[in-house]
């Protein structure tokens, strides 16, 4: 009997994660085949519309005839049609290089001889409409992340940014970090791509090797948003308050990091010529191969806390490192740090080390924290 509950078990865990990969990737598929319907829609009525071969009002005329054609249609209002557009331009020669076009298999753009009316949509370059079929080469995160994320993300960024490292920027957040729209909003407002400055860490300095010293750049931020941590009165609360708030919500705490930390403990134990030592927060960066300690400070950066975890990685590498891995990183995340106050305390320290300031929900706006999505029931749906 025990033995066939134990296989019962099994087989719904497997079967329950069969469920949940399907949806995952069929998700996904529906997302990038919408993707590439707005880019082809966009590049459609940029040639046409930016060209003049369409008239004015043109876009209000396509929207409406499609909301009388196709009753109960969404996604495609007079705005929405202007941001395919708008999606178009602004990625056209990002793009370019990773295109394949194929002609898109419907009866509805086979190409008409008669010149476009109020009435009838179709000019002589209609063949052109096309879909976009991106090429993701393996070593191009960014064009996966890209297509992962929905239009309305990419609409919010495109309304509030400007550059393309920036646009990147926050498309690779929200991909990796699963952001929804809201938290997306409150990092755009919040200018998080100008604080990604890097002037928080002695990187560049102390690491050497240069495929992981700009690895380790681009994993680090200098704010990280730990919206799930609500604490009554964090100002009265101590390290440890907020180290157990943390490992409680470590799943969290990793997806807030990134999707390559590995959670190695708290409170972890270095025997030194038997005294021990306690590092608050261990990780294993997979991609950088590297141990990651993190220690908790409530309050602002003190520069002694530098030499602290200087002296707690010179341990780990000498006690836990491994021979194939590369030296310990440390992170100290602290409620606020003044900038110079940081650069003079790690610049001639020889360890990687980086401070990085943390928001809690009592830090957010009330009306930011009534429509943050609860985070288990985003992973539950994914």
């Amino acid at each position: 009997m025990g033995e066939t509950n134990f296989v019962s078990t099994q087989a719904i865990r497997l079967i329950k994660a069969a469920i949940l990969q399907s949806r995952y990737m069929a998700a996904r598929l529906a997302n990038e085949e919408q993707l590439k319907l707005y880019y082809a829609i966009g590049k459609y009525v940029s040639e046409n519309t930016r060209a003049g071969t369409w008239g004015t009002g043109s876009i209000e005329i396509i929207s409406n005839q499609l909301q009388q054609e196709l009753p109960g249609l969404r996604g495609f209002s007079v705005s929405s049609i202007r941001y395919m557009r708008l999606f178009f331009e602004a990625w056209d020669s990002f793009l370019e290089g990773a295109i394949s076009n194929h002609h898109l298999a419907s009866d509805d753009l086979q190409r008409e001889n008669n010149p476009v009316s109020k009435n009838q949509l179709t000019t002589e370059s209609e063949r052109d409409l096309l879909a976009l079929s991106l090429n993701h080469h393996s070593t191009s995160d960014d064009l996966s992340n890209f297509m992962s994320i929905g239009f309305t993300h990419h609409r919010e960024i495109l309304s509030k940014t400007s550059s393309i490292d920036e646009r990147l920027f926050y498309i690779n957040q929200c991909a990796v970090s699963f952001w929804s729209v809201e938290t997306l909003k409150y990092h755009l407002r919040e200018n998080l791509f100008a604080k990604q400055s890097n002037t928080l860490n002695n990187f560049n300095l102390s690491i050497s090797k240069k495929d992981i010293r700009a690895k380790a750049l681009h994993s680090f931020k200098d704010e990280y948003l730990l919206d799930y941590i609500n604490i009554e009165d964090p100002d009265d609360c101590d390290e440890r308050v907020l180290e157990s708030v943390i490992v409680s919500n470590i799943k969290k705490f990793i997806m807030s990091f990134g999707h390559d930390f590995c959670f190695m403990g708290n409170q972890y134990r270095v025997l030194i010529n038997q005294k021990e030592v306690f590092i608050d927060l261990l990780f294993f960066h997979r991609s950088l191969n590297c141990l990651v300690a993190i220690e908790l400070k409530r309050g602002d950066f003190k520069p002694a806390y530098s030499g602290q975890l200087n002296f707690y990685l010179s341990a780990l590498d000498e006690y836990v490192k491994r021979p194939n891995e590369n030296p310990s990183i440390g992170i100290i995340l602290c409620k606020g740090a003044d900038e110079k106050f940081v650069q003079l305390s790690v610049r001639d320290v020889n360890k990687p080390i980086g401070v990085a300031t943390y928001k809690t929900a009592n830090d957010l706006p009330t009306e930011l924290k009534k429509v943050l999505p609860n985070l288990d029931e985003l992973k539950r749906l994914l």
